[in-house]
């Protein structure tokens, strides 16, 4: 369920401070984060809390039901303890997730995509899920297993926005003249983006399969290149106060960082209260961020959210 008060962020924070409390990082000087800043992305902004609660009941059920996400993670032979992490926690909160594997494992059921080019694996895995899934699903998240997403926020993310039109949104970088969403933030595509997206791939002079001989593209940048050849190009998610939710971060690495250059500010100088996903977790953290996200409750306090995401039918999520 969503929260639009302090309690989620206070959740958030509570598992962080115990990450930090496991690994006991050293300081780090204070980077972007999340904080709201100005630069040249185009920028795409969460629906505030007015918003929603001027909806009729119906109109905010209709739209709770309307939103479903497809999880796409890529995961490597190498990622076998962040596969089983992923895979007993915040997959579960997905309406559907697979797991896009380079080669077979016995261990794990998976698409086999045969390749350890990353591209290629995302390339595959995108042409794959629209193939498949183009009918059931209107919103496709793409992710790493280093990654740990919040599902829920990402729904509340996309209240009232248009699946149909070619939505490409995350954690937005500039690289020259190239914007892209990094992937190590999870990448957010609409079902109007990734058909888009099919489409080009059929054209391998603006959207190849592999890199140039000479220097070749990471996997987010080329797949920047090839939407942009679509007219889609990268947004910048952000909450309603004009801070980052798609972090490239750990949560525990926000908050030493926030620690050490605003320990006045500590919560506002870390994270988003609608954060949707951190990155560079263990295995452990990411048990660690399920209990603060979704167990820890202080007694006797009610929420009030305007609008519940329900889990997936036969779902044994948190």
């Amino acid at each position: 369920m969503v929260s639009e008060s302090s309690s989620f962020i206070k959740g958030v924070v509570l598992g962080g401070v115990f990450c930090v409390l496991v690994t006991l990082l050293g300081h780090f000087k204070m980077g972007h984060g999340t904080r709201a800043h100005h630069h040249e992305h185009h920028h795409i902004q969460a629906p505030k809390k007015e918003d929603v609660l001027n909806l009729s009941e119906d109109e905010r059920l209709e739209l709770s039901q309307s939103i479903r996400v497809f999880c796409i993670i890529l995961v490597k032979p190498k990622d076998l303890g962040h596969w089983a992490a992923v895979k007993e926690t915040w997959s579960k909160h997905c309406d559907k997730a697979e797991f896009y594997s380079s080669e077979n494992m016995k261990v794990f059921n998976s698409v086999v995509l045969n390749t350890n080019d990353m591209w290629m694996m995302m390339r595959k895995a995108y042409k794959l899920t629209y193939e498949r899934y183009k009918d059931e699903f209107n919103w496709f998240f793409l992710a790493y297993p280093t990654t740990f997403a919040i599902i829920e926020n990402l729904k509340y993310f996309l209240l009232k926005k248009d699946p149909a039109q070619p939505f490409y949104i995350g954690h937005a970088v500039k690289s020259g003249d190239l914007e892209y969403v990094d992937s190590e933030g999870g990448i957010v595509l609409s079902i109007g983006s990734l058909r888009r997206l099919s489409h080009i791939f059929e054209d391998t002079d603006k959207c190849p399969e592999q890199g140039g001989m000479i220097w070749k593209l990471s996997e987010d940048k080329q797949l920047a290149v090839c939407l942009k050849y679509t007219g889609v190009i990268a947004e910048n998610a952000e909450d309603s106060e004009g801070k980052d939710i798609f972090n490239t971060k750990s949560v525990n690495t926000l908050i030493k960082e926030a620690m050490a250059n605003h320990p006045e500010q500590v919560v506002d100088g870390c994270c988003s209260d609608m954060a949707i996903t951190f990155n560079g977790l263990t295995p452990n953290h990411m048990h660690v961020m399920m209990y603060g996200v979704y167990r820890l409750r202080p007694y006797g306090h009610t929420y009030n959210d305007a609008l519940i995401f329900l889990p997936p039918e036969g779902s044994d999520n948190d």
